[in-house]
């Protein structure tokens, strides 16, 4: 039996390896806690890669000139306004670092990413707690109302939010970042999920980008492509900005394989369209599935997970997390984000078959 233990404050899901050290089969596993594109590594990437092997006799590219070309042109986006990654997580504690901001805004729950690396350059964290009854929305005028202050140095927005899939217009947060302007806040924006949309264009904040200077936006490239143990990501930002980022970062942080991966994903049409009609259809059918199984209360999904109140099956994240493991089902236990508890399991959309083994399983639980 794997062992039933509480989350770290920091703790994600995904982690395969310590449910296998623990128990589980690893090849049987079936992983609900982490957010990636169930259709696996595009063909044309896992070509790449293959193609591409004896690059890594030599540096990466320091410019990562052709996956900065590849982004430009798939996002519409002016090179000197792009800085790649290890992942979209690793910019953000170069942008703290290297601008150390002093208190930070938050809507919670959301990614604990946010929080940890805003206080590894010393700063301070004021939550404002989302609204279950309003579907998590986020409450753009009550933010604006706490950036007019100016105490605040930098906010923090998901977009569409993870956990709780909340999508907000670019109209929206426009206002928020142009009154965080007049306060000299810069606002970031994650943007890591909007490739599963069919049509982001009413989401993303890419076209504002020439507009203000505060404004930054974060994309992961990991869960799209399904690549998360490569690691790749970009931030967008002004000019002046981006320079800063430059400098704070390790000049080689995006390896060479890394680098031909996002090149080839991102100009591998026919994966992208396949992956948003599959992702668009499926977690419909799965959000429908799960309001059938009693005592369970899913919110509607935006992209490719959901999140689930179970208070009303009287079973706790944790007691359903050990149940499932040892089923050799993996979830993402929802009791360490700051504005949720032990009611709430995120679920990754995964394959149909997939998708109908955590169904009855849950079926059978819930009886």
């Amino acid at each position: 039996m794997i062992p039933i233990t509480g989350l770290n404050a920091f703790e994600h899901g995904g982690n395969i390896y310590t449910a296998a050290r623990n128990g589980g089969c690893l090849t049987n596993l079936i992983d609900f806690s982490a957010n990636i594109n169930p259709l696996g590594i595009p063909d044309s990437v896992r070509q790449s890669i293959l193609a591409n092997l004896d690059s890594i006799m030599t540096y990466p590219d320091a410019e990562a000139h052709g996956l900065k070309s590849a982004i430009s042109q798939h996002y519409s986006i002016n090179q000197n306004m792009i800085t790649p990654g290890n992942g979209a997580v690793e910019l953000l504690y170069v942008l703290c670092n290297a601008l150390r901001p002093k208190q930070a805004l938050i809507p919670a729950p959301t990614f604990s990413e946010y929080e940890r690396s805003a206080q590894a350059s010393g700063c301070k964290i004021q939550y404002v707690y989302l609204n279950p009854k309003t579907g998590f929305k986020i409450d753009i005028d009550h933010l604006i109302t706490l950036v007019e202050d100016k105490s605040i140095d930098i906010v923090f927005i998901g977009n569409p939010n993870n956990p709780t899939g909340t999508l907000l217009e670019r109209q929206e947060l426009e206002s928020l970042i142009q009154a965080a302007e007049k306060s000299n806040t810069l606002v970031v924006v994650d943007e890591s999920f909007l490739d599963f949309l069919i049509d982001d264009s009413q989401y993303t904040c890419r076209p504002l980008l020439v507009r203000y200077q505060n404004l930054v936006i974060l994309h992961s490239l990991t869960k799209f492509y399904a690549i998360p143990g490569l690691r790749l990501g970009f931030a967008l930002a002004s000019k002046q900005l981006t320079d800063k980022l430059h400098k704070g970062k390790d000049p080689w942080n995006v390896n060479s394989l890394a680098q031909c991966a996002g090149i080839a994903a991102l100009y591998d049409r026919y994966f992208q369209q396949t992956s948003r009609e599959f992702i668009n259809q499926t977690n419909a059918q799965f959000y429908t599935q799960l309001k059938t199984i009693p005592k369970i209360k899913p919110h509607k999904p935006s992209v490719n997970f959901i999140l689930l109140d179970i208070s009303n099956t009287k079973i706790n994240s944790l007691e359903l997390r050990l149940l499932l493991a040892n089923q050799d089902i993996l979830i993402r236990d929802c009791s360490n984000y700051p504005g949720l508890s032990d009611n709430y399991i995120r679920l990754a959309v995964k394959l149909p078959q997939q998708n109908a083994v955590l169904i009855k399983t849950l079926q059978n639980i819930c009886r």
